[in-house]
C-alpha cells in the first residue's frame, strides 16, 4: 500500500511540474548568441507584424531553416520586435519578445510552444492560438509554421 502512495505521490509531482513547464515557458538564456537574422522591417501600420524585427535561431533550428524549414523536436526561435520611432532606419525601443519551440505535444497550434514575453523577459500573458498560430498557419503552414525561412539569415 506504501509503495502505491509513493508511486501516486511520484507521478502527481511530475505531472505537475509538466502541466507547469507547458503552462509558463520560460525565455532562453543567452538566445542573443545564437544565429542572428538579418534586420527585418515591416513599415505597414495595418500590419501584426509593424516594426523592426530580429529573429535568433538556437542549433536545431538553423538545421531546420537549411532543410528548407522542417524543424525537429525541440528547435527554438525567438524574435525581437521594435517599434519604428521616426525613421525606421532606426531601431526604437524593444516592444515584445516571443519564442516558438518545437513540441510535438502542442497539438492546438501545429506541433510548436508559442509564447510571448515583455522586454523584462516575464511573460506577457497572450493566447497562443488566437495571437500566434492563426497567422502562421494562414502564412506558413507549407513550411513547419515558421514564417521565416533561410533567407532571413546569412547561412
Amino acid at each position: 500500500m506504501r509503495s502505491i502512495f509513493v508511486l501516486l505521490s511520484a507521478l502527481s509531482l511530475f505531472l505537475t511540474a509538466t502541466i507547469s513547464e507547458a503552462a509558463s515557458p520560460v525565455l532562453p538564456k543567452g538566445y542573443t548568441a545564437w544565429k542572428k537574422s538579418e534586420r527585418k522591417v515591416v513599415t505597414d501600420k495595418s500590419s501584426l507584424f509593424y516594426g523592426i524585427h530580429y529573429i535568433y535561431a538556437d542549433k536545431k533550428a538553423v538545421r531546420g531553416y537549411l532543410a528548407d524549414n522542417k524543424f525537429a523536436e525541440g528547435s527554438r526561435i525567438v524574435v525581437e520586435s521594435y517599434t519604428i520611432k521616426g525613421s525606421p532606419d532606426v531601431d526604437g525601443p524593444k516592444n515584445m519578445i516571443v519564442l516558438m519551440q518545437k513540441d510535438k505535444r502542442q497539438k492546438a497550434t501545429g506541433g510548436w510552444l508559442f509564447a510571448g514575453f515583455g522586454v523584462d523577459g516575464k511573460p506577457s500573458g497572450l493566447d497562443p492560438v488566437t495571437t500566434c498560430f492563426s497567422c502562421h498557419q494562414k502564412d506558413a503552414a507549407g513550411r513547419d509554421f515558421v514564417i521565416s525561412t533561410k533567407k532571413d539569415f546569412k547561412l
